[in-house]
């Protein structure tokens, strides 16, 4: 077959002109597109704005960067009049079901192949099989990690973290100072959002990929965003994963603690069950679908009043929020005050108590003459 070659920039380091060259050497077309800021905005953007953390724990960057791939993916086969797509995914992670799904969103009538699939070779064998051909491949054979980076986080497995019980070598980390070995005074990171996004840090304005890019050095140098979790892949196998997220660390907790801020009660609870709902979608590889487009309008709907500074505390691995405001803010001062100048009628809260708890109070009521009254209340009952 006639091979052509796709390399997308979403923030990781590597020599893009060097794949490149390495790939016009080898007797492919390439292509290599640079799509940090399409990242930033279009895919990390509404991740944050739903506070979409798989299991409550993973920020998905891994997970959010796929289905830009893939979108980038498909535009190529198209253009080029390609029939097939590959990846050299193995059957065990989720990215083959991410790639594989992209594609039969956006071009059905396209062929996935996955050759280190179908063969079922370990990663050893991949390296040997690409040696043996003269195609080098960057890397190490003596490191037993297997990372994945972008803009939003960087994620680590295999090796000792394939035991759970150990506790991660801190020569996996790359982008996070040990906590231990963190400066020993705290910084504070103060973020503007306007409409639910970040636009400025500590008072100056940046894009939001640059924003992302200075809070990752920024907190990563205190040690924040370290993450170690066992979770649920989408093929249903446990997996233990290392990811460090700095920026996405402390941008969540701060969106979230303007949140709390400016929305009411009933729609913090229900965007809480959107989020859980939101990051699962993207986990499992359905970005492409009438649900995720339907989730985002409601997260956009709630955004428009996200607007405000948030101060987070950085102390060695710790990100804490210590200041939010907002020209929405639903806290008033005169009301939650305890001290002179509260304007809350205290007066009333018997009468509403009264009405609040009237259910309670009809079903106890009810329940006295149940042959099986719940014993707590027939005890109750005797001591008057």
């Amino acid at each position: 077959m006639d091979v052509v070659t796709l390399t997308i920039d979403v923030g990781q380091p590597g020599d893009l002109d060097g794949i490149r060259e390495k790939a016009r050497r080898l007797g492919a077309k390439t292509h290599v597109v640079d799509a940090r800021r399409e990242f930033a905005e279009q895919f990390v953007l509404p991740g944050l704005q739903a506070n979409a953390m798989y299991e409550g724990q993973y920020p998905l960057s891994t997970a959010l960067a796929r289905p830009l791939i893939g979108k980038h993916l498909v535009a190529v086969a198209q253009k080029e009049g390609a029939a097939f797509i590959a990846h050299g995914c193995t059957g065990k992670g989720n990215d083959q079901v991410r790639f594989d799904l992209c594609t039969t969103a956006l071009a059905p009538h396209l062929t996935v192949v996955a050759p280190a699939r179908e063969w079922g070779m370990t990663r050893e064998q991949e390296i040997e099989y690409a040696k043996e051909r003269g195609i080098p491949v960057p890397v190490d054979n003596g490191s037993p990690y297997s990372t994945d980076e972008n803009l939003w986080g960087r994620s680590v497995e295999c090796g000792v973290l394939e035991d759970p019980r150990i506790e991660p070598p801190e020569e996996v980390y790359s982008w996070t100072t040990s906590p231990a070995a963190a400066p020993d005074e705290a910084a504070h990171a103060t973020i503007h959002f306007d409409g639910g996004k970040p636009t400025a840090l500590q008072g100056r304005s940046l894009e939001f990929v640059d924003l992302i890019a200075s809070l990752n050095e920024l907190a990563g140098r205190h040690g924040v965003g370290r993450i170690d979790h066992v979770e649920s892949r989408v093929v249903g196998i446990k997996s233990r994963e290392v990811y460090e997220c700095p920026a996405a660390t402390v941008l969540v907790k701060a969106h979230q603690a303007l949140e709390a801020l400016v929305l009411p009660r009933d729609l913090l609870e229900f965007q809480r069950s959107v989020a859980a709902r939101y990051a699962t979608l993207v986990y499992d590889g359905l970005w492409f679908t009438p649900l995720r487009e339907a989730l985002d309008a409601f997260v956009a709907s709630t955004q428009e009043r996200v607007t405000g500074d948030v101060s987070v505390k950085l102390f060695k691995g710790a990100a804490t929020v210590v200041g939010r405001a907002s020209p929405y803010s639903l806290y008033d001062h005169a009301l939650a005050t305890y001290s002179q100048g509260d304007r809350f009628r205290q007066s009333m809260a018997e009468g509403f108590i009264y009405v609040w708890g009237l259910p309670a109070r009809t079903w106890a009521a009810a329940g006295e003459k149940a042959p099986t009254a719940p014993k707590l209340l027939k005890a109750a009952k005797r001591a008057k």
